[in-house]
């Protein structure tokens, strides 16, 4: 810890500061919200409950299977886990009570983590080539409550098509892409870190074909949706002939408002004064930018404010 992340340590200490009760006290064992098995939100949670367990003196965490991105923010606000991770745009929508939220949810930031790309994979000689190309086929969309089904709601809408087009199957992603490969669905999709398991996995038992935006459609929906991002994949992290263009959401890592000031200092402060451990646990985590966190579309909590402005 440096001397400056130690002052801003002593003054939250002293002051006691909070924004309602305690959530999770020392020996306590926190839960982290993560999303189905063969994503990129389960690693990353073991990952980050690795360097709160090794660096947070006191506390414990384990990792969640949940049903993703969408339902982690609910699960903030009901109390079932104590932190979670989530898209940054669920979580805008969640906070200010928009999209899939009817209420706004009483959530804050605790920092930034990885960002997770759209893939949106076919077979070789599917004929589809285009979101135009998935009207009546069926689509492996992700679980029911992911991320993913946000994302692919607002790229058909930009095709003048909505979930009643498709065929969708709501399953986790390692089933997507299982399912991919039997030939029970024609397309599967998964917003998660790069490289994915259930894309690496497809692609060990057959040839994968990258759907991929025009570059007039990639405009449209960065402009029309201002908190997704455009990004591409290289060439030698699925072996493909040339980078895939691929849309971008970064992901933050939620709690409660109510946490403690004291305890989500400590949980930014185990975490991103020790992202080397971090990066050794999951690669995922060498694309993190921490102080990315200070420019986020939800508010920071006080506590992890105040690591992050002691850190820079």
């Amino acid at each position: 810890m440096n001397k400056f992340v130690k002052v801003a340590a002593a003054m939250v200490l002293a002051t006691g500061a909070m924004l309602g009760p305690q959530m999770a006290t020392a020996q306590d064992e926190m839960r982290i919200g993560t999303a189905s098995l063969g994503g990129a939100y389960y690693p990353m949670g073991q990952a980050l409950s690795n360097s709160i367990n090794e660096f947070a003196d006191g506390y414990t965490m384990v990792p969640i299977v949940t049903g993703g991105g969408a339902e982690n923010p609910r699960l903030i606000a009901s109390g079932e886990v104590e932190i979670a991770i989530a898209p940054a745009s669920l979580s805008y929508f969640a906070h200010n009570g928009k999209g899939p939220y009817p209420e706004a949810l009483d959530i804050r930031a605790i920092g930034t983590l990885h960002s997770s790309i759209l893939h949106m994979v076919t077979l070789p000689g599917s004929g589809i080539e285009s979101i135009e190309d998935l009207r009546g086929k069926r689509v492996a969309v992700g679980p029911a409550g992911g991320g993913t089904l946000n994302i692919l709601r607002d790229l058909l809408g930009l095709h003048d098509m909505t979930l009643d087009d498709i065929t969708p199957s709501f399953v986790s992603y390692s089933d997507g892409f299982s399912q991919l490969t039997d030939g029970a669905v024609d397309a599967s999709f998964a917003l998660a870190g790069f490289p994915t398991g259930a894309v690496v996995q497809a692609q060990a038992m057959n040839e994968l074909s990258f759907i991929e935006l025009s570059d007039e459609k990639m405009a449209e929906l960065l402009d029309t949706f201002p908190y997704y991002s455009q990004t591409d994949v290289p060439t030698d992290v699925y072996g493909t002939d040339a980078p895939i263009n691929v849309i971008a959401s970064a992901n933050l890592l939620i709690a409660p408002a109510a946490m403690t000031d004291e305890l989500a200092f400590t949980i930014a402060e185990a975490i991103y004064e020790n992202m080397d451990a971090l990066i050794a646990e999951t690669a995922l985590a060498a694309k993190i930018v921490p102080e990315n966190s200070l420019s986020l579309p939800i508010p920071l909590h006080p506590g992890a404010a105040a690591y992050f402005e002691a850190r820079n």
